[in-house]
C-alpha cells in the first residue's frame, strides 16, 4: 500500500505521525468498504478489529470497472491487494440468480495485481450485473468480500441512448480534496446514468507531483490526498501505477467505474507532457533519475494496460485505436493520435505527409477510413484525444512545435493536417454522412462548427466538433483558432483573461453529454458543468 499524505483539518491540528500510519494500514479497507474520503482525511474511518476474518482478506482497493463494449463482449477489470484468484459471474438480473461463472484468472505482481476477462456470449440491450471475488493463493480459502459492478450492452435495434465523455484527470497539482467532495464531477456524471463514458485522455498527470496543500488565490487552502507515488513525476513502472492508483481512491470514481462501462483513450500526460519517443527530459527538473523518454513511455503504456478495462489488439501490443458499435445508430471510432507520431518539435509547414509529418499513421489512417466507409451506423462518432483546429504547442513558452494538428499558419493543410486533409477528403468524396468529433485536451468546452466556405482548405463536408473537460484538472484557455479547416466557435467557455490553471474549486469543470433520440435519431448534445448544469444544447439532425 503507498504511503498516504493527508492534509490537515481546517477545523483542527494535523495529523499525528502514529494517526498517520493508522490511516494509512486501513486505507484498503476503508475503500473496499466505501468508506467516504472526507472521513478519511479527518482521520474518522473505523478500521475492524485486526483480529476479524475481514481484515485478512483480499482487498480491491481499486473498486471494479468495464469497459471495450464490442457486440456481445466487455473487458472486465479488478485489482487485488496480493497475488490471488479472480473470480467473475455475471448475470441480467441484479439478485445474480442463474448467474454464469467464467473461467478464474490469475492475477500477480506483474500486472500490480490487476487482472482483465473479456466476457463474451452477453444478450443485446441489456444491464449486465457482474461480481468480482479474489481468493487469497495462500491457502486458496478465504476469500474478498464480492464488489458489485454493472453495465449496458449495445441494443439489437433502435432506443434511447446517453453517453457522457470528458478528459484531463488530476493534473496541474489539483488532486483528491476530501473537503470538496473528492472528484465530484464523477458523482455529477453518475447522476446523469449515461449508458458509457469516453474518457478522452490524459487519464493521469503522470508529470504532475502534487503537495498537500495549495493557496489558492483568496487565501484560502486546497488540501490533497498525497500518495508517495503522486509525490513526484513517475520515472519508473511502479511511480506510473501508483499515478493511477491515485485516482482510484476516489470514491466518485470507483462509483462511477461500477456503474459504467467505459471506452478509454490516452493521450500525452500518461507518460509526460507532449511526449514523443525521440524527446529528451534533460532540463526538466521533476526528473531526477531518467529523461530520455524512449525509455519512460513503455513503462507507462504498461501500467495503462494494467489499469484499464482496454483490449489489447493480439498483432499490436500498444494499439488502442477500435470501433465500437452501439446499435443501429451510433458507432464510436477511438482513434490515438500518440504513440504513432513524428517528432513534434518542427514547424509543421512540411507540404507532403512524411514519417516527420504522422500523428495517426498510415495504418490507422487506413483503418478509419475503412471503418468510417463499412459503418452502417446512422452516426459515427470519431473520438479523439486532441482538437482539429485549436493550436497547441510544443513549447507553449514561444509557441513553437506542432502538438496536435493545427499548425498556426491559417493556409493550406502542412504538416500533420495533410493527415486531416486526407481523412476529411475521404469522407467527402464517398459521401459519409454523420460525423461528430468529440475530444478534450485543452482544458475549457467549446463547440466549434467546420466550414468548408469559411475554410483555406475546402473539399471536406460541413461537421461538428465538441470539446469538453478538465475532469479534476486545472482549467485554462482559450486556445488559437487555425483557419485551415474553417472552425467557428459556436461556444466557449473558458477562464477570463489573466486567469489560468484555475482550481475546481472555481466551478470550471465540464463534460460533455450525447443523447440519440430512438425513433427520430436526432442527436442532442450538451457540454455541461461540474453541477450538472446545462452550458450549450445542440441538436443535429441525420443527414440521409
Amino acid at each position: 500500500m503507498p504511503k498516504l499524505h493527508f492534509p490537515a483539518s481546517a477545523s483542527g491540528p494535523a495529523f499525528s505521525r502514529r494517526s498517520l500510519i493508522r490511516g494509512s494500514a486501513v486505507m484498503g479497507t476503508a475503500l473496499a468498504m466505501g468508506q467516504p474520503l472526507k472521513a478519511m482525511a479527518a482521520g474518522t474511518v473505523a478500521a475492524p478489529a485486526i483480529v476479524t476474518s475481514d481484515s485478512m482478506r483480499p482487498q480491491l482497493p481499486s473498486g471494479v470497472q468495464a469497459g471495450d463494449v464490442l457486440g456481445d463482449r466487455a473487458m472486465l477489470w479488478a485489482r487485488s491487494d496480493r497475488p490471488a484468484r479472480m473470480s467473475v459471474r455475471w448475470s441480467t438480473v441484479e439478485s445474480m440468480k442463474n448467474a454464469r461463472e467464467l473461467p478464474f484468472l490469475n492475477v500477480l505482481a506483474d500486472t500490480d495485481f490487476s487482472g482483465k476477462i473479456d466476457v463474451d456470449g452477453l444478450p443485446a440491450g441489456q444491464t449486465i450485473f457482474y461480481e468480482v471475488t479474489f481468493t487469497d493463493f495462500a491457502d486458496l480459502k478465504t476469500n474478498s468480500v464480492p464488489v458489485k459492478g454493472s453495465f449496458k450492452t449495445p441494443p439489437a435495434g433502435r432506443r434511447d441512448i446517453k453517453f457522457t465523455w470528458s478528459g484531463d484527470m488530476v493534473g496541474q497539482g489539483w488532486g483528491i480534496n476530501p473537503e470538496m467532495g473528492g472528484i465530484k464531477i464523477y458523482k455529477t456524471m453518475l447522476e446523469a446514468d449515461p449508458d458509457f463514458f469516453i474518457h478522452s485522455g490524459d487519464t493521469i498527470y503522470a508529470d504532475g507531483p502534487l503537495a498537500a496543500e495549495v493557496r489558492l488565490p483568496d487565501g484560502t487552502i486546497w488540501k490533497n490526498i498525497v500518495t508517495e507515488a503522486k509525490s513526484k513525476a513517475a520515472e519508473n513502472l511502479a511511480e506510473y501505477r501508483g499515478a493511477h492508483a491515485y485516482n482510484l481512491l476516489d470514491e466518485n470514481v470507483r462509483a462511477f467505474n461500477a456503474r459504467t462501462a467505459s471506452f478509454i483513450q490516452w493521450d500525452d500526460h500518461e507518460v509526460t507532457n507532449n511526449w514523443f519517443w525521440e524527446k529528451r527530459l534533460d532540463t526538466n527538473k521533476l526528473y531526477r533519475n531518467e529523461t530520455r523518454v524512449s525509455v519512460l513511455a513503455p513503462q507507462a503504456m504498461n501500467a495503462f494496460f494494467d489499469y484499464y478495462p482496454v483490449r489489447r489488439h493480439p498483432l499490436d501490443p500498444q494499439r488502442i485505436y477500435q470501433n465500437f458499435a452501439y446499435g443501429p445508430s451510433l458507432e464510436v471510432m477511438r482513434i490515438d493520435m500518440r504513440p504513432y507520431r513524428g517528432r513534434n518539435d518542427t514547424d509543421g509547414l512540411q507540404t507532403e505527409m512524411s514519417p516527420e509529418t504522422r500523428c495517426l499513421g498510415e495504418a490507422q489512417i487506413r483503418w478509419l477510413k475503412q471503418r468510417l466507409l463499412a459503418s452502417n451506423a446512422t452516426w459515427k462518432v470519431i473520438a479523439c484525444d486532441m482538437p482539429i483546429g485549436l493550436c497547441v504547442w510544443d513549447d507553449a513558452v514561444n509557441s513553437k512545435g506542432t502538438e496536435a494538428w493545427a499548425n498556426g499558419d491559417n493556409g493550406a493543410p502542412k504538416g500533420r493536417e495533410l493527415e486531416v486533409a486526407d481523412i476529411l477528403r475521404f469522407i467527402r468524396d464517398n459521401q459519409i454522412r454523420n460525423t461528430v468529433w468529440l475530444t478534450a485536451d485543452v482544458h475549457y468546452t467549446a463547440a466549434h462548427y467546420y466550414d468548408p466556405d469559411k475554410a483555406a482548405f475546402q473539399d471536406f463536408l460541413p461537421f461538428w466538433e465538441f470539446v469538453s473537460g478538465p475532469l479534476n484538472a486545472g482549467t485554462f484557455g482559450p486556445n488559437q483558432l487555425d483557419n485551415t479547416f474553417g472552425p467557428q466557435v459556436v461556444y466557449m467557455k473558458a477562464p477570463p483573461p489573466g486567469q489560468q490553471s484555475l482550481s475546481p474549486a472555481a466551478g470550471m469543470q465540464f463534460f460533455g453529454e450525447v443523447t440519440i433520440d430512438g425513433e427520430s435519431e436526432v442527436m442532442t448534445v450538451r457540454l455541461k458543468d461540474l453541477n450538472g448544469a446545462t452550458l450549450f444544447t445542440k441538436e443535429l439532425e441525420p443527414s440521409v
